[in-house]
């Protein structure tokens, strides 16, 4: 089975069209370039107007495209088609202006979906508030220990036009789903999907908690043969309960506990499958050991049975599941061990920019000298902080939003020593790790886990996570 070339419906529906794309960037310039290349007239228009916006545009008016910088809320004139790219919110006067004209929109998700030609690759689909990233590059490492040609697409990797677009064959793909790709991806149907998880994010963007969940469910219309939910996030169980799939698609159950029928689990440190084998009523299936799981904290052993029930949905073999795991290396700045300076380890996870993440990574260790703060997006801390309490050694807060979490520390572990460093400068972290060392004792692990976003400070969460592994590397000099 292979990537397939472009549909050839898809070809006359698109050809001499007037579409519209909404937006410059990773995923605008590709979407503007394949639907010129399908005989499209593309206009692109940009909010921004800024040197890379306007290098980008140069790049596209070369090919014969138009593009509008500077005004990404005017509908232009004679659009039949919007593509937008997956950030730009919906409540945007543009889109207004297409409702009223009867205007659709797609995403960029939508286009690669329509463009999919005969015998294409099946979709393997991951979406959730955290996680999406690191499951989806384990289910690509199980399917190409299963000999499998695959891909990571979508929010990472190789871009979903392109896997559908492009030279290269596919058998399947593994496709990392944001809830604004997915919101803008009506016509999706995934061979299976997961939901890792649901807490609050982005909520500025979609309005509410049921709007940002109902887009997160979307995964799920259609599926063929499973949809895997968090067993322990009830949330994920609901969506599936209310989606429409196709006759005989299954609800596949992920578990850190032993398992029921139809579930995923751990039983005595091994992964085990109940679902996807005979009589799973009486059998399970050993794929793997907790320590092939790299590295085996709590959320990222979920991440792995998640993976493994869409690669085991997909035919996979246990074996495959085992090597594919083992194999499997994690992106920087997630839960990455830095170094042992005097008996204490020390985690970059700066990749926890929400609450939800960083809950997760808290509750990975016994004892822990927390490093937080940042940009907090209108989250609230003292949930995690009450959750998080009785682990908390210590705390070292830095950032513009510090304050907020200063609070819930007093409200909720009052008894934990915390230094406020009353900076935002890059070198704050410098000092960050140097009072983390000061308050932490030997078996303690200092933890960065900010469950904040980084732009007060730094330029993304890579150069925080930067910053604090020099600082470590400082220590141990």
């Amino acid at each position: 089975m292979g990537s397939g070339k472009v549909t050839s419906s898809a070809l006359s529906e698109l050809k001499g069209k007037h579409v519209t794309v909404a937006g410059l960037g990773v995923s605008g310039v590709p979407a503007a370039k394949v639907l010129h290349g399908l005989g499209a007239h593309v206009t692109v228009v940009n909010d921004g107007a800024d040197e890379r916006a306007r290098a980008q545009a140069a790049d596209l008016e070369a090919l014969g495209i138009t593009v509008r910088l500077g005004d990404g809320d005017t509908l232009p004139e004679g659009t039949e088609l919007i593509v937008t790219a997956p950030g730009w919110k919906p409540d945007k006067p543009l889109f207004a202006a297409a409702g009223q004209a009867g205007v659709p929109v797609w995403g960029d998700v939508e286009l690669a979906w329509r463009l999919r030609g005969p015998g294409a690759a099946p979709w393997l689909a991951v979406t959730g508030t955290n996680g999406k990233t690191t499951t989806v590059q384990m289910l690509a490492s199980i399917l190409r220990a299963a000999g499998l040609r695959t891909a990571a697409v979508g929010n990472i990797g190789v871009s979903l036009l392109d896997a559908v677009t492009g030279e290269e064959e596919y058998d399947v793909l593994a496709v990392e789903l944001s809830s604004y790709q997915l919101h803008w991806a009506p016509s999706l149907r995934a061979h299976s999907a997961a939901v890792l998880n649901l807490a609050p994010d982005h909520l500025d963007w979609h309005g509410s908690m049921e709007a940002y969940a109902a887009d997160k469910g979307r995964i799920y219309e259609g599926n063929r043969v499973a949809c895997v939910y968090n067993v322990a996030d009830k949330a994920t169980e609901d969506l599936v309960r209310e989606a429409d799939v196709e006759e005989g698609c299954r609800a596949i159950g992920f578990t850190l506990g032993t398992p029921a029928p139809s579930q995923l689990g751990v039983v005595d440190g091994i992964l085990v499958d109940r679902a996807f084998v005979e009589d799973r009523h009486k059998n399970a299936q050993e794929l793997a050991e907790v320590s092939d799981v790299n590295p085996p904290a709590p959320h990222n052993i979920a991440n792995a049975l998640a993976a493994a029930a869409l690669a085991r949905a997909f035919g996979v073999s246990a074996a495959a599941v085992r090597d594919g795991l083992r194999s499997f290396t994690p992106d920087a700045h997630r839960i990455a061990h830095v170094a042992d300076v005097d008996g204490v380890a020390y985690i970059d996870d700066s990749k926890a920019t929400n609450t939800h993440a960083a809950e997760a990574s808290l509750a990975a260790y016994e004892s822990i000298v927390w490093i937080a703060g940042g940009l907090a997006k209108g989250a609230t801390f003292d949930e995690l902080v009450a959750r998080a309490a009785k682990r908390l050694r210590g705390a070292v807060l830095i950032g513009a939003d510090r304050a907020l979490i200063r609070e819930a520390l007093a409200r909720h572990a009052p008894e934990v020593p915390v230094v406020d460093l009353d900076r935002t400068d890059t070198g704050a972290m410098l000092q960050a790790v140097q009072e983390a060392q000061r308050l932490a004792r030997p078996g303690d692990t200092v933890l960065l886990a900010p469950a904040c976003a980084s732009m007060d400070m730094f330029t993304n969460y890579n150069k925080r996570g930067d910053a604090f592994a020099e600082a470590v590397r400082e220590l141990g000099a």
